[in-house]
C-alpha cells in the first residue's frame, strides 16, 4: 500500500482525553456566552415590551380625555356653523326692518315743501271754513269753548237751543246753571262747560261791556279761553291772522315733518315761522279740513291724497286708490259735513249740511 507525502510529513497525533475535555469546556463556555447574550436580549425585549405596555396603557387612559375634547370640539363646531349661517340672516333681517335714513332737509327746502302743500290743499278745499256755526263773535267764542272733547257737529247740533234761549252775554251771565246744563248735556263734560260759558259771559259783561274783545291778550283772560280758542275767534270773527292748533292740525304737521313739537304753543310758533302771517288763518282751515276728510288719524286714505308726493308719511295708510276712496269722509265721500248752516261756497262745491240734533 502506497502512502502520500502529506501523510508522511504530518503524522496524526493521538487524541487524548485531556484534549477532548478542553474542547468540550470551550464549547460549553461559548454556549453559555451565547445563552447569556440571549438572556440579556430577552430581558431587554421583556423590558421594552413592559415599557410599550405601560405606554399603551397610558395612551388608553388618555384616549377618553382626547375623545371628550374631540366631542366637545365637534359640538362646538355646529355652534360656529350656526352662528355663521345665522349671521347673514340676522343681517338681512335688520336690513329689511331698519328704517331708511331720511335725507336731511334744509330749512329752505322745508319752507318750499310746506308752502306747496298749502297751495295744493287750497285748490282741493277752496271753500275751507271754520266748521262751527256762528253769527257773531259771541256765538263763536261760546261754540269754540264747547267744542273741547267733542265734535264740531255735536256742538252745532246743541248751540241752536242755547242761543235761542240766551242770545247775548247778558242773558247767559244770569242763566240758571241747571237749565244750561240740560241743554249742554249732549256735548259731554256739561257741568264744567256750563260753569265756563256762564263765567265767560259774566266776564264779558263786567270787563268788556258785553262785547267780545278783539285782542289776544284780552281774550285769553276769559274763563275757558286759551290761545287756540282766541286764534279761532280772532281769525274768523275779526279777520286777524292766527294759527289754530287743534288735534288735527298738530297731528298732520308732525306727520308732514313740519315740526316735532307736541306742545300747541311750540307747534304754533314752529309752523308760523314757515308761512307769511297773512296765510295763517286759511292754512289752519286747509290742514284741519284735510285731517278730517282724508288724512285720518288711524287709517289715512293715502291712495286718494292729493299731496301724496309731498308727504314723508305716505304709505302709513291705505294706498290702493279704490280702497282709499271708501275711507273719505264728508263732502269727499258724499257724507254730511259738520255745519248745519255751511257757507254757500261749501254747498256749491257739493258739500252737504249736517242734520239737526235728533234727526235721522
Amino acid at each position: 500500500m502506497k502512502t502520500t507525502k502529506a501523510a508522511k510529513s504530518a503524522p496524526v497525533k493521538p487524541v487524548t482525553k485531556k484534549a477532548v475535555k478542553k474542547v468540550a469546556e470551550k464549547a460549553t463556555a461559548t454556549t453559555d456566552k451565547k445563552t447569556g447574550v440571549a438572556k440579556k436580549a430577552a430581558t431587554t425585549s421583556t423590558k421594552a415590551t413592559a415599557t410599550s405596555e405601560k405606554k399603551t396603557a397610558a395612551a388608553k387612559k388618555a384616549t377618553p380625555a382626547k375623545t371628550v375634547a374631540k366631542k366637545v370640539a365637534k359640538k362646538a363646531v355646529p355652534a360656529k356653523t350656526v352662528a355663521k349661517k345665522t349671521a347673514p340672516a340676522k343681517q338681512a333681517a335688520s336690513t329689511r326692518t331698519a328704517p331708511k335714513k331720511a335725507t336731511a332737509e334744509s330749512h329752505a327746502a322745508l319752507v318750499r315743501r310746506a308752502r306747496r302743500i298749502n297751495r295744493e290743499l287750497a285748490e282741493v278745499y277752496p271753500y275751507a271754513h271754520p266748521e262751527l256755526d256762528f253769527e257773531n263773535p259771541f256765538q263763536l267764542v261760546i261754540a269754540t269753548v264747547l267744542s273741547a272733547q267733542t265734535t264740531d257737529l255735536r256742538v252745532n247740533q246743541t248751540t241752536p237751543a242755547l242761543f235761542a234761549k240766551y242770545p247775548t252775554p247778558e242773558d247767559l251771565a244770569v242763566a240758571n246753571p241747571e237749565e244750561v246744563e240740560e241743554i249742554l248735556r249732549p256735548t259731554g263734560f256739561f257741568r264744567a262747560k256750563t260753569k265756563s260759558v256762564i263765567g265767560l259771559s259774566k266776564a264779558l259783561v263786567e270787563d268788556f261791556g258785553g262785547e267780545v274783545p278783539g285782542r289776544l291778550e284780552d281774550l285769553v283772560k276769559l274763563p275757558g279761553v286759551g290761545r287756540k280758542t282766541a286764534f279761532v275767534v280772532l281769525g274768523n270773527a275779526f279777520g286777524r291772522p292766527g294759527i289754530t292748533v287743534d288735534t288735527h292740525f298738530g297731528r298732520l304737521v308732525r306727520r308732514w315733518q313740519w315740526t316735532d313739537e307736541t306742545d300747541p304753543d311750540k307747534v304754533e310758533a314752529a309752523v308760523g315761522a314757515l308761512f307769511p302771517k297773512s296765510e295763517w288763518t286759511m292754512l289752519s282751515h286747509h290742514v284741519i279740513f284735510h285731517g278730517r276728510r282724508i288724512c285720518h288719524a288711524r287709517k289715512p286714505a293715502c291712495g286718494a291724497c292729493p299731496i301724496a308726493p309731498l308727504c314723508p308719511a305716505y304709505g302709513e295708510g291705505e294706498t290702493d286708490p279704490e280702497k282709499a276712496r271708501k275711507l273719505l269722509k264728508y263732502e269727499k265721500g258724499g257724507f254730511p259735513g259738520q255745519r248745519l248752516n255751511p257757507p254757500q261756497s261749501y254747498l256749491d262745491a257739493g258739500g252737504i249740511p249736517a242734520p239737526p240734533l235728533g234727526a235721522g
